[in-house]
């Protein structure tokens, strides 16, 4: 098998990192950049900095799993800017966003036609991302994920053009975040390790990272939901959603992503919370397609021998909520559930599972997680 690797040329870690976002503008010759910025940042230290060095427009419209007219309103700002790159400074939403404006800015729409695997003709314009929460991993990514409402679809695309020029991770941007977004975006993170471990494109490559990436989140994702100034495990989780990112982005994820994208479509559950929401059972259901490997991430984590015990333990103690909680509504659910399964199956993340599931498996495990 032929392993094709790809990361962003540049990456800078560290307290701080997020300043230097000028400093590559200059360097990658980005003269006019777009800030594509969560609402909450706009006024952020990094954003700032920026702003005092360069003639920067600023895009705040930036919503959580953001959709198509996010997209073009973006596009509208960068285009009305004469931008020549983007700086993203938020967490996955602003992000993801972001490099879809970069390749629409280069490449004729609709986005819709790029849904799918290696589909982008042209580079877009070179793209600065910098991550406020230590989960999703897009800073390392060539994947974006923007939704299709006038169909109710999470449309994945996975192409190298989308890959950041440059990824600025600096864990002080996730000290302020509340606590049910830690818990959402870790556990998000550690999905993303796990099912790159387990991934049928696994390889030697994205399993020393999806094994680094868990061994930094499973002992550290508690004290950072804990302890919001807890700046070791905060550091910590910044770099395993890092390097989470790294491994799927490399090998792909699984059956998790590909039953939790129609969950945000059809109930608009944030990303995160909704793979968290789901991992325990899809992980019942696919250790018995490889027990090895389910042993070897959580001996090398600290996960523990019980792992599907484990993963019910970090939704418990972390309050993360069952769909019925949450709010949705039982017939609601029941309703769209085989929709929910066939466009899970169309997505191609559930044939990289260990254990491949039918239409019929994943409507039984939408019934489980529902209760």
């Amino acid at each position: 098998m032929v392993v094709k690797l790809q990361l962003p040329p540049t990456i800078q870690i560290g307290a701080g990192a997020s300043l230097g976002a000028a400093a590559e503008c200059r360097r990658l010759g980005i003269r006019r950049p777009l800030l594509v910025v969560d609402p909450y940042l706009r006024e952020s230290a990094a954003a700032r900095a920026l702003r005092e060095e360069l003639p920067v427009a600023v895009f705040a419209g930036v919503t959580p799993d953001p959709d198509l007219e996010v997209v073009e309103q973006g596009l509208a700002a960068l285009r009305a800017h004469g931008g020549d790159g983007l700086v993203a400074l938020g967490g996955g939403s602003a992000i993801d966003a972001a490099k879809a404006m970069a390749i629409l800015a280069t490449n004729a729409g609709p986005l819709a036609q790029y849904m799918g695997y290696h589909k982008i003709p042209a580079p877009g314009l070179p793209l600065i991302a910098i991550p406020s929460t230590a989960g999703t991993g897009s800073e390392a990514t060539r994947i974006t994920i923007i939704t299709d409402r006038a169909r109710n679809v999470k449309m994945m695309i996975l192409d190298g053009h989308l890959l950041p020029a440059v990824a600025l991770v600096d864990y002080e941007l996730s000290l302020s975040m509340p606590q049910g977004l830690t818990a959402a975006v870790g556990i998000d993170s550690l999905t993303h390790a796990l099912e790159a471990y387990v991934s049928r494109k696994a390889s030697a490559f994205s399993d020393a990272i999806a094994l680094q990436a868990g061994a930094l989140i499973v002992p550290h994702l508690r004290r950072a939901w804990a302890d919001a100034g807890d700046r070791a495990a905060k550091e910590a989780m910044m770099t395993g959603a890092m390097l989470g990112g790294m491994a799927f982005s490399n090998a792909s994820v699984a059956l998790v992503h590909g039953m939790s994208r129609p969950l945000g479509a059809y109930f608009h559950i944030p990303h995160g919370l909704s793979n968290a929401m789901l991992l325990p059972a899809v992980t019942r259901f696919s250790l018995p397609g490889a027990p090895e490997r389910y042993r070897a991430f959580a001996a090398h984590t600290g996960l523990g021998e019980d792992v599907v015990g484990a993963l019910e333990a970090f939704n418990r103690d972390l309050r993360v909520p069952t769909l019925r909680e949450y709010g949705v509504e039982a017939g609601a659910f029941r309703a769209v559930m085989g929709q929910m399964a066939a466009d899970a199956l169309e997505s191609g993340s559930p044939g990289n599972n260990p254990r491949v599931p039918t239409r019929e498996e994943i409507v039984g495990l939408y019934e489980e997680v529902f209760g």
